[in-house]
């Protein structure tokens, strides 16, 4: 949930999620002395690769579920935002709309496309010694119908580099499951407790970029949901998850527990 100035303006439910599929790339030389240069030094190969890779993300992709999201979220936005929202897929616009989410909403930014992340630099052990293996870890966040073998494909095209392995990290690979619906009596439930708690707010189904337990459960079939706490928006990257100073409201987590209790109660009642 997120909220401008304290007034709640949007309740997320995540029908959908973003799936881990991270890379290890690892870059292969020759051991030397640090005062004689190599041309082969791994160092060298393996940032060119991680500069490549991160400068050169995937293109924009949207599914129904952001489609939807953007939609709706451009009926209550400023005629800026809102503009943006409804012309992401414009040609002519399509450019600076996703240039400007990558500055300013990372999160829209991230949710248009399969993701590409360094995140863990290894290499060396001596400030005078040429290391012969460097390695970097690639947090990659594909869309749910990402196909990684041809993603990693890409991938190797694009470094172009035979000094440069790609390694996919198949340690608890997710299968991804297809989008829990919009039009079912709990959706309509999450609506109907936003109108009560948080009247003048839209109800947006979104897709989230980071992963949980629901990603087993659509895998199996389940209608999955998922929501959070209430964070302002201009604290969205602040205090967020995996920040320094990773922190919510106490009294957005009693909303949160209430706006649960609203939206299950009557769907177990009408059992």
């Amino acid at each position: 949930m997120s909220a401008r100035d304290g007034k709640v303006r949007t309740v997320e439910i995540a029908t959908t999620e973003k799936v881990p599929r991270g890379v290890k790339l690892v870059a292969h030389g020759q051991s030397g002395h640090g005062s004689r240069p190599r041309l082969d030094n791994p160092l060298i190969h393996l940032s060119q690769a991680v500069a490549l890779v991160s400068t050169n993300q995937p293109p924009m992709r949207l599914n129904d579920t952001t489609r939807t999201y953007f939609e709706r979220l451009a009926t209550i936005s400023s005629p800026d935002e809102a503009f943006r929202y409804n012309h992401i897929s414009d040609p002519a616009h399509s450019a600076e709309v996703q240039a400007y989410f990558a500055e300013h909403e990372p999160n829209h930014y991230s949710i248009l496309r399969t993701s590409v992340v360094p995140t863990i630099l290894k290499a060396g052990f001596r400030s005078n010694v040429i290391p012969s293996e460097a390695e970097a870890t690639l947090d990659i966040r594909a869309l749910p119908d990402e196909d990684m073998p041809k993603f990693y494909d890409g991938m190797r095209k694009m470094i172009n580099d035979s000094n440069v392995e790609i390694v996919p990290n198949r340690i608890g690979a997710r299968e991804p499951g297809k989008p829990s619906g919009i039009d079912n009596e709990l959706f309509h439930s999450f609506e109907a407790a936003q109108k009560t708690m948080f009247p003048g707010a839209i109800t947006l189904p979104s897709m989230l970029t980071g992963a949980t337990d629901n990603a087993q459960l659509r895998a199996k079939g389940v209608q999955a949901y998922g929501f959070g706490p209430i964070v302002e928006e201009k604290d969205v990257t602040i205090g967020a998850a995996h920040t320094d100073d990773e922190r919510l409201a106490e009294a957005s987590l009693y909303q949160e527990v209430e706006f649960l209790w609203r939206s299950v109660l009557p769907v177990i009642a009408s059992k």
